[in-house]
C-alpha cells in the first residue's frame, strides 16, 4: 500500500492528489535509477574472480564475497554478458534491486547467456527473479510483499529451516515452475508457500528470493555464499 507523509502540507485532498501520482510498481523498471554507470573494482586481491552485476547492489553482498577470498568487479545493470565474460570471471553474481523484473527484457536476455556460459551464477532477490525469467519461468506481483526480518524459509534439500531477511513485492510463479523440468525448487517460504529459491539442473546456477547477506542479520543463510565458492572451485578444477 502506498502512502504519503507530510510535515508541510495538511490539506487531505492535496495529499491524496500527490498520492495518486505515485506510479504502480507493475511494469516499473528501477535498476537504471540506482545502479552504477561504470564498472569498478571492489576488491582486487582475492583468489576467485567474481563479476557482480549491480541491479541495486547492497554493499554487504560484495563484502560477503570479499570475506571468502574473491576479487570483485562491479558492473552496471545494463552490461552485456560479453562484457562480463570478457573479464574472465570464475563466478557471476546477480544482485538484488528494485522494480518489476518482467519488464527488464534486455537484462533477461543477457542473463540467459550468462546461465548458458557454464560459469557458476548466484542470484539474490531481483537477481533470482531474472535468472528465473531467463529460464522460461514467470513472475507475479504479490498481494502482500515480504518485508523485514524473521521470515521462515525451508531448505528443501537439507530439510532445515532458516530465519531470513526479505524485501520484495514480486515472486516466481508456482505454475510456471511446474512447466519447466530443468528447474528445481530449493527453498520455500513457510508462511505462504511462495518460492524462495531455485537451481538450474545440470548447471552451476542457483538463486534465492531472500537476503543471505543481510546486515546485521539473521545470518542463517550465509552458507549460500560458501556453496557459491565451492561451485567456483569445482568449475575451475574441471576447466583445468
Amino acid at each position: 500500500m502506498n502512502s504519503v507523509l507530510s510535515s508541510e502540507e495538511f490539506n487531505i485532498d492535496k495529499l491524496k492528489s500527490l498520492l495518486s501520482e505515485v506510479p504502480s510498481m507493475d511494469g516499473l523498471e528501477l535498476s537504471s535509477e540506482v545502479s552504477v554507470t561504470e564498472a569498478y573494482d571492489f576488491c582486487t586481491n582475492g583468489e576467485h574472480k567474481v563479476a557482480l552485476l549491480d541491479l541495486g547492489l547492497k554493499r554487504s553482498i560484495a563484502t560477503c564475497l570479499e570475506d571468502r577470498g574473491c576479487t570483485i568487479r562491479v558492473f552496471p545493470w545494463d552490461s552485456t554478458a560479453a562484457e562480463l565474460l570478457d573479464w574472465n570471471p570464475d563466478g557471476i553474481m546477480l544482485s538484488n534491486g528494485p522494480g518489476d523484473p518482467s519488464v527488464m527484457t534486455s537484462v533477461i536476455s543477457e542473463v540467459k547467456s550468462l546461465v548458458s556460459s557454464g560459469i557458476p551464477v548466484f542470484g539474490i532477490c531481483l537477481g533470482h527473479q531474472l535468472i528465473s525469467l531467463s529460464q522460461g519461468l514467470s513472475t507475479e506481483k504479490m498481494f502482500n510483499g515480504h518485508r523485514g526480518v524473521n521470515h521462515p524459509v525451508k531448505n528443501l534439500i537439507t530439510g532445515k529451516c532458516e530465519i531470513t531477511s526479505q524485501n520484495h513485492g514480486f515472486v516466481v510463479s508456482h505454475d510456471s515452475v511446474k512447466e519447466q523440468s530443468e528447474i528445481e525448487v530449493t527453498h520455500i517460504h513457510l508462511n505462504d508457500d511462495s518460492i524462495a529459491g531455485i537451481r538450474v539442473k545440470d548447471k552451476p546456477v542457483f538463486s534465492v528470493q531472500f537476503h543471505p547477506e543481510a546486515s546485521a542479520g539473521p545470518h542463517d543463510s550465509r552458507y549460500l555464499f560458501d556453496e557459491f565458492i565451492e561451485l567456483i572451485k569445482v568449475n575451475k578444477q574441471v576447466a583445468v
